[in-house]
């Protein structure tokens, strides 16, 4: 193998056929001391695609972190063809506080990329994140999970238009594809502008491991890889159905027009047709019902968890389906009460 088949970042080398797990330098603390990032690079013998695996660049959202580590540490990498760089934790001030934002005047890490050298404290960790370890791949993937207080289905976010995002976000292999551009800042958004396609995949709620959608995001993983060569042995998925929700019309944040306590009567991922009561909200006494129902039939791609709300919370995101999808869906959903019965 030549050098130029090594992955270099600034103060490491990784040649052909070569494993590093470092801990990199991205900011200190007030103490002055370093604040490192974990970070493994796996450089296969044979050439191929680079590709980054991130996770936890809101430090509260832990799925994500449980799927790069498995497959840095788990998986069978022996026949990689390509380079592997795997960053399960990017807000490692976050993290250790368990919030969303870094404690550093509260700012979205998310919202700061791809930096900028000498600028805030937030703009230089994303700086050094990003030039070191995220412009130098072909592909990427970034794991998410909903905010406190709301769960999502796994669903894959990417801009559609992009055909390079879109065949990666095809290959993930997920029923539900939301199109849209990647906000200015956020990783998957300066990614793509750089010439990195890359997605967003959302699963579950922040503060936990949840292992079913851990497990279906790594087959989503395992499929992307097939289908950029980096593991022969891999299959391209097909997820039985798929929706791209495109125009802003096709999707709809369900929010609360009344304070209370709620009861959601669906799951997330569940069908819902319109006219259906999606969730109750009382007061403490329960003499005042508020009743919230579904605008139109789709699906529940995200709900609320914790049960209180303000005027104006978000309570449910709901996608619109094309009749196709929606017979397959109440298909298999019958198909699952029959087994049950």
């Amino acid at each position: 193998m030549s050098d130029d088949e090594a992955f270099t970042y600034n103060g490491g080398r990784v040649g052909p056929g070569e494993r590093q797990n470092i801990r990199y330098g991205i900011s200190e603390t007030y103490l002055g001391d370093p604040v490192r990032i974990p970070v493994t690079i796996i450089n296969g013998e044979r050439p191929g695609t680079t590709a980054f695996l991130s996770a936890a660049a809101h430090g509260d959202e832990l799925n994500g972190i449980e799927v790069v580590r498995e497959v840095a540490s788990e998986w069978d990498l022996s026949e990689l063809a390509g380079t592997l760089v795997c960053l399960p934790v990017l807000n490692v001030p976050g993290f250790l506080a368990q919030q969303r934002y870094l404690p550093v005047y509260d700012r979205d890490l998310n919202r700061s990329f791809p930096g900028k050298e000498g600028s805030t404290s937030s703009k230089r960790m994303a700086h050094r994140i990003f030039t070191n370890f995220i412009e130098p791949c072909d592909v990427g993937l970034d794991f998410h999970t909903s905010t406190r207080g709301r769960t999502n289905m796994l669903h894959v976010r990417a801009d559609m238009a992009d055909p390079d995002v879109h065949r990666l976000a095809l290959s993930f292999g997920s029923n539900v594809v939301i199109d849209s551009e990647g906000p200015s800042g956020t990783l998957r958004g300066e990614a793509t502008a750089a010439g990195v396609p890359t997605i967003t995949i959302e699963m579950g709620e922040a503060h936990r491991f949840q292992r079913g959608l851990i497990d279906e995001a790594l087959a989503g993983v395992d499929s992307t890889f097939a289908e950029y060569g980096l593991r022969e042995r891999a299959s391209v998925r097909w997820p039985g159905w798929r929706t791209i929700i495109s125009g802003s019309d096709e999707k709809t944040w369900i929010r609360a027009d009344t304070g209370g306590i709620v009861d959601m009567h669906y799951e997330r991922g569940s069908l819902v047709h319109e006219g259906d009561r999606i969730a109750t909200i009382t007061n403490p006494f329960k003499n005042d019902d508020a009743t919230v129902e579904a605008p139109f039939t789709g699906l529940l791609v995200g709900i609320l968890e914790n049960p209180v709300v303000y005027p104006g919370n978000p309570l449910c995101h709901l996608v619109e389906l094309d009749a196709g999808v929606r017979r397959i869906i109440e298909r298999n959903q019958s198909n699952d009460d029959a087994t049950k019965s």
